[in-house]
Parts: structure tokens; sequence; C-alpha cells
């Protein structure tokens, strides 16, 4: 069995820098048209000139005959400024601007603790209709770590909606029933992506066999009954849910540590692994609008022309791939997924 959809757009990665991007980098490639390029890098992408200097090393990272394109993202911080957001707009290369509590996940050191401090530069959002992506959790001891996106949906998003209802705001990789209920009863100006691991994992596959540090990310898998409400949403063919792999890679000594990174790599066979979840549930006809029209709608971005066919034929992961002078460990490693990239053009 063969699907052909329209060549995807994957609308949260990360692709680091350096070395490191050029071993990641055509597997995004070969699979999105576009993607949106996360700004947590060391130092973040805090400026539209920093955001354009790093697309140009994007571009110049991509395998020659390649086509991609990056859509690329500001860092928020409590010193964003209106006129940097305006720059960014002017751009045309900078499609949002990104959210991150501080100290809630890899790089976010210099993200925000008082979300009431850039309320003028969301109100500027809200006016230029540039999106904030979001990533949903609050940062508190007080809150038990699985429950950091029900109580950030509780205390911050509410709010943001009620004060600013024009704004267009991407609640990423949700992870809970709670917050797939809320995006789908919620307006218009509200969307969630939705990753392929989220999907497919719950938090036993953190401790099988042992503690398991390439299954550790952030947000925290959940509870199977989460997951479950995560495949329902993704493939009900409701345009507020669309792809975003958060596909995040870390060199292997980096995660296999006392104090291990957080992220999951799963670019390498992203649409293969979202082919299996929505073959499993028989919506295989929901995943092009999915992964390449409602992102793409949200956005306000015109549709891709480029195709690209999968087959129903088991792929054995590699172990391991190059990742700068060390190793990185992706997704299924060693096993088999059920769907194969055969085409792209």
């Amino acid at each position: 069995m063969e699907l052909t959809i329209r060549k995807p757009d994957d609308l949260h990665v990360h692709l680091r820098d350096g070395p490191w991007m050029a071993n990641v980098l055509p597997h995004t490639a070969m699979r999105f048209s576009r993607a949106v390029v996360m700004p947590n890098l060391d130092p973040p992408v805090t400026s539209t000139a920093a955001a354009l200097a790093y697309r140009a090393r994007i571009l110049d990272a991509l395998p020659r005959g390649l086509r991609f394109e990056p859509l690329m993202t500001l860092y928020l911080t409590e010193e964003t400024g209106i006129e940097e957001i305006r720059k960014a707009k002017l751009s045309g290369h900078v499609v949002a601007v990104k959210y991150y509590p501080a100290e809630a996940t890899t790089h976010s050191n210099r993200g925000v603790a008082d979300i009431r401090k850039v309320y003028p530069v969301l109100a500027e959002l809200e006016n230029l209709g540039m999106p904030l992506l979001l990533h949903g959790e609050v940062v508190d001891p007080a809150v038990d770590v699985f429950d950091r996106e029900r109580v950030f949906i509780e205390r911050v998003l509410g709010e943001i909606i009620r004060r600013f209802p024009g704004l267009k705001l991407v609640l990423e990789h949700i992870t809970t029933r709670a917050a797939a209920e809320y995006v789908r009863t919620g307006p218009a100006s509200l969307a969630a992506t939705i990753t392929a691991h989220h999907l497919m994992l719950n938090r036993n596959a953190l401790f099988q066999g042992g503690l398991q540090p390439h299954h550790y990310c952030l947000p925290l898998l959940k509870t199977e009954e989460d997951r479950r409400a995560l495949v329902r949403a993704a493939t009900s063919a409701n345009p507020r849910f669309f792809l975003g792999t958060d596909s995040a890679p870390h060199a292997r000594a980096a995660k296999e540590r006392a104090c291990g990174c957080a992220g999951i790599y799963t670019a390498h066979a992203a649409l293969e692994l979202y082919a299996e979840v929505f073959d499993e549930a028989g919506r295989l006809d929901h995943l092009d609008g999915f992964a390449s029209g409602h992102g793409a709608a949200f956005y306000g971005l015109p549709r891709t022309s480029e195709k690209l066919t999968l087959r129903k034929a088991p792929m054995t992961v590699p172990r391991k791939y190059p990742f700068g002078n060390d190793e990185l460990i992706p997704f299924r490693a060693g096993a088999a997924c059920d769907w194969t990239l055969v085409t792209h053009e």
C-alpha cells in the first residue's frame, strides 16, 4: 500500500547549529517543505538580525537538490521590544515569536519569568497578526511536574486569551487530554501541535527495563489515557491540530549522563511515524490535512504543490547517526517502522 500526500510542514523543529545542524537538517528537508525553526540556541535568537543570519546558515547547510524553507522565530525575553517585533514582521522570514517560561526546558534560562512584563509585546503581536508559540508549562516547585501543562492552561493561557482575544496562539507539543479538549473547544485563534512521540508513547516508556534517557522529553510523556486522547485529536480532521515534531537532537553523551538533556530525535522518520499512528487509528485519509493543510492555513501560508509518497513496508531505523564529534540516538533506534519514505519531489 502507498500513500501520496502534499509534502508536509513541520511546525516545530529544532535544527541546532554548526556541524550538528549539518548532520540533522537533511532528515527534515527530505520530509518537509517548510519548518518552523525553534530559536533556543545558545545564545538564543532574540533579534531579527540573528534570525536572518541563522536562516542563512540553514540554507547554506542544505544539501544540493533539496528544496526547503526555514520559517524563523524569535525567542521572547522580558527585554524584547515592540520595534524588534515590527522588524521581524517586516523581514518576511520571521513568522512567529516563541514563549519559553524561564528554566522550563533546554536553553530556556533567558525565557519569561513574569508574563505580565511582555503584555505590550503580545498586544503588538495581536495587532500584526503574528502567532505566539507557547511552551505551555508553569515552572513552580509547588506544581507536580506531570501537572505543569494543566496548571499553565488554568493560570496563564486563559488570561492571555482573555486579554488578547485576537492573538494567534499555538499551544505546542500538547501532552494531555485536558489540553486537547481545551484547544478543541477554545477560540478560533488557538491551535496546537502534536508530536509523534507523544502520540506513540506514554510515561511507562521512561522506565521500561530501567531508566530510558532517550525517551526523556519536555513536556514529559503522560498517561495512556492522555496518549489516546492525543491520537483522537490528531486524527480527527479538526483544523486546530497540526504536525509539529519537536524533534530535538542531543549528543548521546548529553543524554546518557547523571543530568541528561530533554529531547527526542524523530526527524529521521517523522512522516513514517505519523503514518503508523494514523494507520493504526484507521484515519490515513486525515494525515494530509494534519501534516500538510491545517498548519499552513493557521499560519496563512500557501499550500505546497510538492508531493511525497510513503509505502507500508518495514524500515529499520539505524542505531545511531553522526552528530558533530559525537553520535545521536534516534527514536526507535535499531527497531522497525511500519512505513517507508519512497519519493519526495
